[in-house]
């Protein structure tokens, strides 16, 4: 490994991996109010299998989906603003919390490093 490369700097790079696959392999997908419980536990677990997850925990914006549902076929697709997303990675003994939240400042969907840490081994 590069000693330049820290254990912070992969638990960071692959925390932030995790969370753009997530967002770029979901949206678009069709969503309503009777599969959003799925579609969340679907992401859940599509993600968690990757290497590093420690835990994952999705949520998808009910009212947004209420709000966007298409009259005639009574679905949506899923949008970067409905989602909720908590991540924490490790890297050997660096945990990375990170999430996924729509900001109505920004107006947009954003990607934040939350906190880094040790886990204490």
């Amino acid at each position: 490994m590069n000693d330049n490369v820290t254990e912070r700097d992969n638990a960071l790079f692959e925390a932030g991996i995790k969370l753009g696959a997530l967002y770029h392999q979901f949206t678009g997908s069709p969503v309503n109010m009777k599969n959003a419980d799925s579609l969340e536990k679907a992401i859940q677990e599509s993600i968690a299998v990757q290497p590093f997850v420690k835990d994952i925990s999705v949520s998808i914006d009910r009212d947004i989906i209420r709000s966007k549902l298409n009259s005639e076929f009574g679905y949506c697709e899923l949008e970067g603003r409905m989602l909720d997303v908590r991540i924490t990675v490790r890297y050997e003994s660096t945990l990375a919390d990170v999430s996924l939240a729509y900001s109505a400042e920004l107006d947009y969907p954003l990607m934040k490093i939350e906190k880094v840490y040790s886990s204490g081994n």
